[in-house]
């Protein structure tokens, strides 16, 4: 396969650059820290008026300035990848025009690592429709984060240590509590249903949280503190599942319309038990896959992985 890509433009949250003859990435960091204060206007401003054939912009950010740019950007026909959530898990209008926007500028919009990272959820879920099949019901493990934390956490060493320990191997979101409160996991079921067809907004999404309410208020070393004080919470909730042989795991289901993520115990004869450090699973049971659902499973979190994911859009583009 000969494909020639080149990067012709860099930005983070300092610094921007542009070179439109491609910049050489054995030496990408100092080009950018030499580079231009970043200014997002002037950023989608380079980009669209170098008007560049076959142009591919890559958010890998979770900023929603950011996001909001992608509309601009589609209706200069320039396909957008995004590794950000927010736009898929923006309000359901906003989602239906970046789709409907991609269609009619003959770009691609694709965010496959926004559910499961480098594995692949969504094209496999897209795959099934165009061939014709109906999905019927999901049931996943959408967090590597929480799945990491609840396969080392046993009562032993606190859970504001194990969750400390996720933050820091990069597993969680900036702000842990997005994980730990199952937002990020409403935020990919409902990804996941929208592709499917369904109009999901937030609010149609139960969530049952296990977080007392005491961990959500103040920045994010409060939050800490806070779960050092709730350990005997946290340490009782796994005593509930080991009592019974069971773990616990933090699953998202959509069935007959509806949503929900929320903590469960989960038995050894279950598909969902088998499920170790930062792995994430998806189940479809569709009408051919009624009986035993097409799985979909690996890594779900960590930056080598979702950087594959994203390198994997870019060529579905080029190839397409």
């Amino acid at each position: 396969m000969r494909i020639q890509l080149r990067v012709v433009g860099l930005a983070n949250s300092r610094k921007m650059v542009f070179d439109n003859e491609g910049i050489d990435l054995d030496s990408w960091r100092d080009r950018l820290e030499e580079g231009s204060p970043m200014s997002l206007d002037q950023w989608v401003e380079g980009i669209t008026s170098r008007n560049l054939r076959n142009s591919v912009f890559a958010d890998v950010t979770a900023n929603a300035e950011v996001a909001a740019c992608y509309a601009t950007l589609l209706q200069r026909s320039i396909s957008v990848v995004a590794c950000n959530k927010i736009a898929c898990s923006s309000p359901y209008k906003n989602y239906r025009q970046l789709k409907d926007l991609a269609r009619e500028y003959n770009a691609r919009f694709l965010f496959e690592t926004n559910v499961g990272a480098g594995l692949p959820v969504i094209g496999t879920l897209n795959d099934l429709l165009r061939s014709g099949d109906t999905i019927r019901r999901i049931e996943a493990v959408l967090s590597g984060t929480l799945n990491f934390v609840f396969n080392h956490y046993d009562g032993q060493r606190p859970f504001a240590e194990v969750v400390r320990q996720a933050q820091d191997e990069g597993y969680t979101e900036p702000d842990p509590r997005l994980d730990l409160s199952g937002t990020d996991v409403m935020r990919k079921i409902m990804i996941l249903t929208r592709e499917v067809g369904e109009r999901t907004e937030m609010d149609d999404i139960d969530n049952h949280s296990f977080l007392p309410a005491s961990c959500m208020r103040g920045s994010v070393e409060d939050f800490y503190g806070e779960m050092k004080k709730e350990e005997e919470h946290f340490r009782q909730l796994y005593l509930a599942a080991a009592g019974k042989g069971k773990k616990l795991k933090f699953v998202a289901r959509y069935d007959s319309g509806k949503a929900s993520v929320g903590l469960q115990h989960i038995g050894a004869e279950q598909d969902l038990y088998h499920l170790y450090g930062k792995d994430n699973v998806v189940l479809f049971y569709t009408d051919r896959y009624s009986e035993q659902p097409l799985v979909v499973k690996g890594a779900g979190a960590g930056a080598e992985v979702t950087a594959s994911g994203v390198f994997a859009d870019i060529l579905r583009i080029i190839n397409s």
